[in-house]
């Protein structure tokens, strides 16, 4: 039975409640040692006079280190003097890959005011004008937020957030030094003191076992280098084998580890000889990505650092990839000893949450990716988060409760799923998900929108979304995860008919969400166009760009918005779509119009009203006439412009269009009085 120990550090967490945000915060282990000396650096730190900048700690360790879990014991003890809420994001994905300081800008956006309208991605040349990094700092002005940022590969990442507000604060982790910001002095994390290391293991695994053998407890942590992480894996494979003596569980672990060391030589000998490359393939870059949704930092691709002009260091090349887990870290030793020992339905489990859109689930998604029903998911889930293999996450808006893959452990877990489970398998798994996944979000559709269509069946009573308020939580607060599910299914590209029917119900229902809408349904659209350019449907191509340039037109992003329906317009051509054509020509003139350019403005017009007149559409034949009036008028082209308004006043005659008879008969008016009065 685990103790608690009086030497243990409970930290002066702020109340429950007191400062928004601090429910986003990872749950962090319920036992935490040591680390006295560590936290009063940053205590210290904290607590240095701000130079007018936003101030930035940087806590660094090895992975296993306990860096996440001390980062988030700060953040607790010092929320209540940032009242205006904590901030978390996360830098690097459980798979090591680089997160964009755009995404990371979005989410922190989100979080600071769910209600705000989160800015549509776009390409800039300098990162720190992309603008959701550009709404994030101003949006942080005046105010005294914490901002935790975890897993930072890089400067290039971090320097984009930065907003120049000394009231904040920068909490970042990381796993190396982040050379190309000035005035950091980091805190290193090694492993824990031999007291805490006794400690950590009398709480994991019981205070009479530990202490019946103070020899063989040093051992066990000398042999897992005094890591938290290794520790705790091992306390789990000691409480699985009760009969096991402490000094046994080093011995394991060396020898675990050795086995370990030796495994990968003859794997990549293996790999060799059946002509396949030891090096990791390059992964398929997401739609976004390949887009240019999310740009990276022009800075960090220059060979010599440069400073800002708000005195920030631009930063150096990023580093060529993650810091990697050695094969023979005593952390892998400890997870091999511990994954031994799982029954196969919590193994099978946990190699399947890697493919779980961020590594994160719920009992709605493991349950339809290992094929279970949802309560006997849950208990495996806190069954494998007790053995110390997955990390709490803060839970959903409903209180469910959501897990997370450690990244110290998903490449391995990678290892063991693609050995030990058929390829079949996992896409079937992955096909489970996305099908549960669209059944979540016709649910929700419809408690949002009755009148909207037929419901969907009705999902199992765990699974079911009670209430329109609980649909909307559900569905903002999954948001991320319906997304990633969508961009993985598409980069991947063999799963595009299930990954289809989730684009559209998520077209259908975020919409009836609320305000942050927009951005979704734009990195939507794009990952529709990512879909139908794949398959050779230029006619869905030049649909979906004609939306994206909707959504920059309506952002009054007018240059964007003009590229896109140049792309639609030749998509158009290439199906023969006239009336695609025609929109396109439309979306592009209006764009010309807005950006002051009466010219092309007119000519583009002209070319749209020429195909809707060869189409025989005189609603939209009379509003463009009406547009080249407009065009023309800027022009100072009086005659043509008087002449078009007639045009398009005898069309709506015809159409019997009184409302739009009255609007163009009152510009006509207009024009002619200031014509006649020398304008």
């Amino acid at each position: 039975m685990a103790r608690k120990s009086a030497t243990m550090d409970p930290g002066p967490d702020a109340p429950a409640g007191a400062v928004p945000g601090l429910e986003r915060l990872p749950a962090g282990p319920a036992l935490f040692a040591g680390r006295r000396t560590e936290l009063a650096a940053l205590r210290a730190a904290a607590a240095r006079p701000a130079s007018g900048r936003c101030p930035v700690l940087v806590l660094a360790g090895r992975p296993g280190s306990g860096r996440t879990a001390l980062a988030v014991r700060f953040a607790r003890t010092c929320a209540a003097d940032f009242p205006d809420g904590v901030l978390f994001a996360r830098l690097s994905a459980p798979d090591g890959s680089r997160v964009p300081p755009a995404r990371a800008a979005r989410q922190l956006l989100e979080q600071l005011d769910p209600e705000a309208a989160v800015p549509l991605p776009g390409a800039a040349e300098d990162g720190r004008e992309e603008p959701g990094c550009v709404a994030l700092r101003e949006a942080l002005a005046g105010r005294r937020v914490l901002l935790v940022l975890d897993d930072v590969r890089d400067a290039g990442q971090l320097w984009p957030l930065l907003a120049d507000e000394s009231g904040c604060l920068v909490l970042a982790t990381t796993a190396g030094p982040l050379t190309g910001i000035e005035d950091i002095d980091p805190v290193i994390l090694g492993g824990l003191d031999r007291r805490a290391s006794g400690e950590l293991l009398a709480d994991l695994v019981g205070g009479t076992r530990i202490s019946c053998d103070p020899v063989g407890a040093a051992d066990l942590a000398e042999a897992c280098g005094s890591r938290p992480a290794a520790l705790r894996l091992m306390a789990g494979w000691l409480r699985g084998n009760p009969k096991v003596a402490v000094a046994d569980a080093a011995r394991e672990l060396h020898r675990a580890v050795g086995e370990e060391a030796a495994e990968k030589p003859a794997e990549k000998s293996a790999e060799k000889a059946a002509g396949k490359s030891a090096e990791k393939p390059a992964e398929k870059k997401a739609p976004a990505e390949r887009k240019g949704t999310d740009p990276e930092p022009s800075a960090g691709t220059g060979a010599e650092p440069a400073t800002g002009t708000n005195g920030w260091v631009r930063p150096a090349p990023e580093p060529a990839g993650p810091v990697p887990v050695p094969d023979n870290d005593p952390l892998v030793g400890a997870f091999t000893l511990l994954h031994r020992t799982l029954p196969p339905v919590q193994a099978r489990m946990l190699r399947t949450l890697t493919l779980a859109p961020a590594q994160t689930a719920d009992a709605r998604t493991a349950s339809a990716l290992v094929g279970c029903p949802a309560p006997e998911a849950a208990a495996t889930l806190a069954a494998l988060a007790e053995r110390e293999l997955l990390g709490e996450e803060a839970p959903a808006a409903d209180g469910t409760a959501r897990y997370r893959v450690p990244g110290r452990l998903h490449p391995r877990l990678v290892r063991l799923r693609e050995k030990e489970d058929r390829p079949a398998e996992t896409e079937l798994a992955r096909a489970r998900l996305l099908e549960r996944l669209v059944r979540l979000t016709e649910a929700a559709r419809a408690l949002l929108d009755p009148t909207g269509g037929p419901a969907p069946d009705p999902l199992p009573a765990a699974l079911r979304l009670r209430s329109a308020a609980h649909a909307r939580q559900w569905l903002l607060g999954e948001r991320e995860v319906l997304l990633g599910a969508v961009a993985d299914a598409i980069g991947q590209g063999d799963l595009d008919g299930s990954a289809g029917r989730l684009v559209t119900a998520l077209l259908r229902t975020l919409p009836l969400a609320g305000a942050a809408a927009p951005a979704d349904l734009y990195r939507l659209h794009e990952l529709v166009l990512t879909v139908a350019e794949r398959h050779g449907r230029p006619r869905r191509a030049s649909a979906a760009l004609l939306n994206l340039g909707d959504l920059q037109a309506a952002a009054g992003r007018w240059e964007q918005a003009s590229g896109h329906y140049r792309a639609a317009l030749e998509h158009a051509r290439t199906a023969g779509d006239e009336p695609l054509c025609a929109r396109a020509l439309e979306g592009a003139a209006g764009c010309h119009r807005a950006l002051g350019d009466p010219v092309r403005a007119a000519d583009w017009y002209g070319r749209a009203l020429g195909l809707r007149q060869s189409l025989g559409d005189q609603a939209a034949e009379a509003r463009l006439l009406a547009r080249v009036a407009e065009a023309h008028t800027a022009q100072r082209r009086f005659e043509e412009a008087d002449r078009e308004y007639r045009a398009a006043l005898a069309v709506l005659r015809r159409t019997g269009d009184e409302r739009g008879r009255e609007a163009v008969a009152a510009a006509l008016a207009d024009l002619r009085e200031r014509v006649e009065g020398g304008w």
